[in-house]
């Protein structure tokens, strides 16, 4: 284990856990990453190998075949996975999300069909909130989903998928005006339906096509899509919970843990590119002696060390709170927002390291430096951080005339 980023107050099994994972980041994510996400390749023998090693089950209940593990055990992996290719973790979270959200939300018979087969990883979930044209206003959402009998009938676009051709299960939050009047506040008119479907690119069923994956400057191998509804015919037992108009709190509730998730990646890529730095600084010479030895390398490395500590600090506070049952909207605002912007600056700082060979594709920094900023914008910018920290102080702080 490195000296930095430790964890005080773990259980003999947490550690267990995070030993066998930062053993399989090591061993079979490493050596293989950069060549994979140069190819925009899936990792399926990565994936395969976190399926066996329990991890799509971590924190699903045992009752369901699953390891019943705390969000700060989940995080941690995720931290230490995001370590050695952070388009892995994002495989992973977008199911930790889906399934997160049945075992809060869903129907029992919802959890008894889902929940035992996405512990075993062989239903794979996605998320699908952000549409076109909405950014991060999801009150303008304008896919919407219409009862006809016993059925919901679902038309609209859906943008971001992560593992939007991989999954085989996606949680999607549409408009749903049944039982909400005209008037009602567009959060109180939303739903979340179960949409599920083939894993693959094109028509995947009647109504519900996936184009194919988005080309994107960082954050590869893991599938990125659109989702297309066009009549879509969904169940209505596959409205999550059984009772529409709650698709914002569900979701808002998947979010809430999704940037625990995302402040877990910057700080496990932040760790990577310390480590990538501080390594580099004492191979490379020049004017006779090691880069580590000037003094201002030191200083940078100081800095970066210390950027990382205090973003896995803010990480495992937030998953704490969370997995006390309190509040922690504004504990995983901060979080998110620190250890992203963080991860950035570290990374950039690795990158200025390495100097020109920092610039080749032949080092591994050059790809953080494209994985980074994915973070700044993923479960909610920063500007939308600091709006729910500020209006959460607000709260908390409230002025007594």
């Amino acid at each position: 284990m490195s000296r930095l980023a430790q964890t005080a107050g773990l259980t003999d099994i947490q550690r267990e856990i995070l030993s066998t994972v930062r053993d399989f980041v090591d061993k079979e994510i490493i050596p293989v990453a950069t060549q994979l996400e140069h190819r925009d390749e899936y990792p399926t023998d990565i994936v395969e190998g976190l399926k066996e090693l329990g991890l799509f089950g971590l924190m699903i209940p045992e009752e369901y075949g699953g390891l019943g593990e705390s969000l700060l055990t989940y995080a941690l992996c995720v931290e230490e996975i995001a370590r050695g290719w952070m388009s892995v973790s994002g495989i992973i979270n977008t199911h930790f999300i889906v399934a997160y959200m049945l075992k809060q939300h869903g129907t029992q018979e919802q959890k008894d069909t889902f929940l035992p087969r996405m512990a075993l990883g062989e239903v794979r979930g996605a998320f699908s909130m952000s549409e076109p044209a909405l950014g991060s206003d999801v009150s303008a959402i304008s896919s919407k989903g219409v009862k006809d009998g016993d059925e919901y009938v679902l038309n609209g676009q859906k943008m971001w998928l992560t593992n939007g051709g991989s999954s085989t299960l996606v949680a999607v939050l549409c408009r749903s005006d049944e039982g909400h009047p005209e008037g009602t506040a567009p959060h109180k008119s939303m739903t979340t339906f179960l949409v599920e479907k083939e894993a693959g690119f094109g028509e995947v069923r009647p109504g519900l096509t996936i184009p194919g994956k988005i080309d994107k400057m960082g954050y590869k191998g893991v599938d990125t899509t659109e989702l297309i509804m066009d009549g879509l015919r969904i169940p209505a037992n596959r409205v999550l919970g059984g009772t529409t108009g709650r698709g914002f709190y569900q979701m808002m509730d998947g979010v809430e843990v999704g940037r625990v998730n995302v402040a877990a990646r910057g700080c496990g890529v932040a760790q990577r590119a310390f480590e990538l730095g501080v390594s580099y600084a004492q191979q490379r010479q020049t004017f006779g002696k090691p880069i580590a030895q000037h003094q201002a390398i030191q200083f940078k490395l100081a800095e970066m060390a210390t950027k990382v500590e205090a973003a896995h600090a803010m990480m495992v506070n937030a998953a704490r709170k969370k997995d006390s049952g309190e509040r922690n909207d504004l504990e995983a605002g901060m979080a998110k927002y620190l250890a992203s912007e963080y991860c950035k600056e570290v990374v950039e700082d690795a990158f200025r390291i390495h100097g020109g060979y920092g610039f080749s594709k032949e080092y591994e920094i050059e790809r953080l430096y494209r994985e980074a900023p994915m973070l700044l914008i993923g479960e909610g910018t920063a500007e939308i951080q600091k709006m729910i920290i500020g209006r959460r102080l607000l709260e908390e702080y409230r002025f007594q005339g």
